[in-house]
């Protein structure tokens, strides 16, 4: 999965209000980051460089896992395949965003 597919798959996960409340970015390294402004209303899903609550470090094959579903949020974390800076209580919210 490239970058902007998962973009728009986040995207249409997120719809116009998740109820995150928080600025959550997963960050890809050098193929980029997804960013979740879920204080923007309607909520918005983008590329662009913003400060978020809440970065999920990760390959962006591992991103891909977790938006097809093959890959669950709290599996992940406790496996290491990510880590996660910043606020916990918006981490935890994950799954109900990818769910």
């Amino acid at each position: 999965m490239d970058l902007q597919t998962a973009t728009d798959t986040l995207r249409r996960k997120v719809g116009d209000d998740c109820r995150l409340n928080a600025v959550l970015k997963f960050d890809c390294g050098a193929d980029g980051a997804a960013v979740i402004d879920a204080q923007a209303v309607p909520n918005r899903v983008h590329n662009d460089a913003q400060a978020a609550d809440c970065t999920v470090e990760l390959p962006l094959a591992t991103l891909g896992d977790l938006l097809s579903g093959e890959l669950d949020p709290m599996v992940g974390f406790m496996t290491g395949k990510f880590k996660v800076h910043g606020d916990m209580a918006v981490a935890m919210k994950l799954q109900r965003v990818l769910g």
